[in-house]
């Protein structure tokens, strides 16, 4: 029997799927072979459809499930870092009142929380409508998992990437940043001395050698990613820009990124990534801590807008003395 003689006769078609409510039944009675056509096409149509969605349903769901699978816990909890459910973040932080906001940046703003054995964090949330949030959360969970120094920030957890947002819990570090004690709302004049400057330079070179030799850049390196606790030591902070760099390759091609003032212009133009460009980047931070000075300011006339184009006018013409902050005491 033929497919035509079967479509002139009538049939009952019954199918059933794992994970469909039930079983799903129709008949089929026609003698117009045109309409017998349509109808078999339309249903195969329907049915290809249906297989499609639920597919691409359970594709989804597993996807959903991966984010808690217990292998991806126990790799980054094998690290010490923590997979929290959102909703502990969300409660640490009074639902993200703003009262507790510590700042915001160009991926998502932090804020001082409190989780339930006690302990006082900085919880980062990403902007949700950025587009690189997802690779910005993975990138700095992977670099942090495997790095441990005594001026690095620590990461303790996070929320799954398939979470309702997506966030980082850090160690809460009370003092602010370098930026705020040099030219921000905790700078005062001769608060920050001259052997409290240079310490913060030496755990901050120590910070960037322990991160190279990790094949790690950090690739924003600045004053406002310098936390300090109230002893003023180093937390170096914030890698979500960061990049880690394969041993056999001297550069990492890329775009350029990081934060005017502090780009290296060879990094800017030419687009190759080195430990370098960190370098280049500590050179303005040391250079802010001399003069107390912001990297970039307009507010200065043209030829001194960029603290780097001033500092290298000043050292070839004998002047360094006049960078130097006249609070510290050197001159």
């Amino acid at each position: 029997m033929n497919y035509t003689t079967i479509l002139k006769k009538g049939f009952v078609l019954q199918w059933s799927c794992s994970g469909c409510a039930g079983t799903q039944r129709i008949k089929f009675k026609t003698e117009d072979r045109n309409r017998s056509r349509s109808i078999c096409t339309y249903h195969y149509s329907n049915m290809l459809n249906y297989s499609t969605i639920y597919h691409r349903k359970r594709h989804a769901n597993s996807s959903l499930a991966s984010s808690s699978h217990p292998s991806f816990k126990k790799d980054l909890e094998h690290s010490g870092i923590l997979v929290f459910d959102y909703h502990t973040f969300e409660k640490s932080t009074d639902h993200f009142n703003p009262k507790f906001e510590l700042g915001d940046g160009g991926y998502g703003a932090v804020y001082k929380g409190k989780l339930t054995d006690g302990r006082v964090v900085a919880v980062k949330r990403l902007y949700e409508n950025h587009s690189r949030r997802v690779e910005q959360f993975m990138n700095e969970v992977e670099i942090l998992a495997r790095l441990r120094h005594q001026n690095l920030v620590s990461l303790y957890g996070c929320t799954s990437r398939y979470s309702k947002e997506l966030l980082l819990v850090y160690e809460y570090i009370p003092n602010g940043t370098l930026a705020d004690h040099l030219h921000g709302p905790r700078a005062e004049p001769g608060s920050l001395s001259w052997t409290a400057r240079l310490n913060i330079a030496v755990e901050a070179a120590n910070a960037l050698s322990y991160l190279h030799a990790s094949a790690v850049i950090h690739r924003d390196v600045k004053s406002s990613n310098i936390l300090l606790d109230n002893n003023f030591t180093v937390k170096v902070a914030d890698f979500g820009l960061s990049r880690l760099i394969p041993v056999d390759m001297t550069h990492v091609s890329t775009g350029s990124q990081g934060t005017p003032g502090y780009v290296d212009p060879e990094y800017n133009e030419y687009y190759q990534l080195t430990e370098k460009s960190d370098v280049y980047s500590f050179g303005v931070v040391v250079i802010e801590l001399i003069s107390s000075k912001t990297a970039v300011d307009i507010t200065r006339q043209w030829d001194e807008i960029n603290l780097s184009t001033m500092a290298i006018s000043k050292i070839r013409n004998d002047g360094l003395d006049e960078l130097v902050d006249e609070h510290i005491g050197l001159t």
